[in-house]
């Protein structure tokens, strides 16, 4: 599946991704690499990026790097995240690097980091796991 058709698959099923205007820049080999637009509506005082839309970001990447190992059909859910913010993101545009560690039969296990576009600072490293759900018939 391309680019474009996984982008299509993750804003059908987080409509918020498009709401927010999240792009998928690269999808490929259980990795991604996301892009959240600047928005004033995500940001919190002190003229950064809010936790909630950086976490939102991250599940996001998670489920675009799982989708570019089963050509879109993926109804896995996340089980875990656990967040450690390192740095204001500030409010500018936020880049999402997805990677799957491990991939099991009932559990997957990602790692996303996250930083300003423009940055190499980590602004945020997020672990997660996520419970398998097979994919539905088409």
């Amino acid at each position: 599946m391309d680019i474009a058709g996984i982008q299509a698959v993750m804003r059908r099923g987080v409509p918020l991704a498009e709401a927010w205007g999240i792009e998928v820049l690269e999808a490929a080999a259980g990795r991604a690499l996301l892009r959240l637009p600047a928005q004033p509506l995500l940001l919190r005082p002190g003229n950064t990026i809010s936790g909630p839309a950086l976490m939102g970001l991250a599940d996001v990447a998670m489920w675009a790097a799982l989708l570019s190992l089963t050509e879109g059909r993926d109804e896995s859910v996340t089980s875990t995240m656990t967040v450690n913010f390192l740095r204001p993101a500030g409010s500018g545009p936020v880049l999402a690097e997805a990677r799957l560690v491990k991939r099991g039969k009932r559990m997957v296990f990602g790692e996303i980091l996250l930083r300003a576009e423009g940055s190499e600072e980590i602004a945020a490293h997020i672990t997660t796991t996520w419970a398998v759900i097979g994919p539905t018939a088409a």
